[in-house]
């Protein structure tokens, strides 16, 4: 439970405001909530520059004060940030590092974790902020423990999430700390999310481009993604590009960051993706067509690269449905792959 009664959150506002980040914040900890009792969260908003304050959107923000409010608050929240490469003001560290010092809990949400970075906030903690910028955290602060499939990270006092909606999840988790499942459950109902979603980033990452390479390994990595479900060992790809093993083996970790064997099992998963988001085939159709062979070999792999077994990461995109019902009003009741999934030979 909160310390205090009626405990303060004190939401950060910036010049361009993150605009859906404030709105998770505020919409948690901000609306009036009779139906929890008179312990509820107070909300106040912080401008760290002079007001007005313009937001995302053409949008303008009034503040209830400056960076005097943090001394009072008892969770301070920081929804997003303008850019990584955007340096915080100074003042607006030294008030955080101030309430850190206090005991005062800090969040960040998507972008957020770049600002508390800079005020020494999570030197040897874990964060994570949006799988967008996870390279870029990691490389200008190596002493953070980046957890790249987290879709929010509890240490304590300081608090992050990965990006924009992975917020609402943390504000969630937070209600969760301070007043039970019961009322967390309360707010996911009334917000129309699920008070705790299974998985990690990984199951909304993009599929991943390999940068340009040769023209002879462009075509040979072509021809594996056209022919994904045939068995391509490292001994087959060597034979197709007429180059020996250990030259194979290099081109391909050259190109792509990855071994032949871990680049082949990547795009197998990206291409049951888009299989399980876009279509309504089977599971073990699935597996077939992505070259994964049984299905307990398929959803095997499949969870350890996203983080969810393929029935639940189809339900949680929720689309699976609506394709077959496109694809099968479009073919006149049969039901048929999407064009752009068609097995390429």
């Amino acid at each position: 439970m909160p310390k205090d009664r009626n405990p303060l959150v004190v939401i950060l506002a910036y010049d361009r405001l993150c605009t859906f980040e404030f709105g998770c914040a505020f919409e948690v900890f901000g609306l009036s909530r009779p139906e929890m009792g008179p312990d509820w969260y107070r909300c106040m908003t912080a401008a760290i520059e002079p007001a007005p304050i313009r937001c995302a959107g053409g949008l303008q923000l009034q503040p209830d004060g400056g960076l005097e409010l943090l001394d009072a608050a008892d969770t301070i929240v920081l929804p997003g940030w303008r850019s990584p490469d955007d340096p915080a003001p100074e003042a607006l560290l030294e008030a955080l590092r101030r309430a850190h010092a206090a005991g005062i809990r800090i969040v960040s949400i998507c972008g957020g974790a770049f600002v508390l970075a800079q005020a020494g906030l999570l030197s040897g903690r874990r964060a994570t902020t949006h799988w967008h910028h996870l390279g870029k955290l990691a490389a200008r602060y190596p002493q953070i423990t980046i957890e790249r499939q987290a879709l929010y990270v509890d240490e304590g006092t300081i608090l992050t999430s990965a990006g924009s909606a992975a917020g609402l999840d943390l504000c969630i988790h937070i209600v969760r700390r301070d007043f039970g499942a019961r009322a967390a459950n309360s707010v996911a109902r009334r917000l129309v999310v699920p008070s705790h979603r299974d998985g990690g980033q990984s199951q909304f990452l993009e599929r991943p481009v390999p940068p340009p390479s040769g023209t002879r390994l462009s075509a040979l990595l072509d021809l594996v993604r056209g022919r994904i479900d045939e068995q391509w060992t490292v001994e087959r790809m060597a034979r197709q590009a007429r180059v020996s093993i250990r030259s194979i083996h290099r081109h391909i970790s050259e190109a792509t960051g990855m071994a032949p064997g871990q680049w082949l099992q990547r795009e197998r998963i990206a291409y049951a993706r888009e299989l399980l988001e876009e279509t309504t085939l089977s599971v073990e159709t699935v597996a077939a067509r992505s070259g994964f062979g049984t299905t307990t070999n398929f959803r095997q792999h499949f969870r350890a690269v996203v983080g969810l077994p393929p029935t639940s990461y189809r339900s949680r995109f929720n689309i699976g449905e609506t394709a077959g019902q496109f694809e099968r009003q479009s073919q006149g009741g049969a039901t048929v792959g999407h064009p752009s999934l068609a097995r390429r030979k």
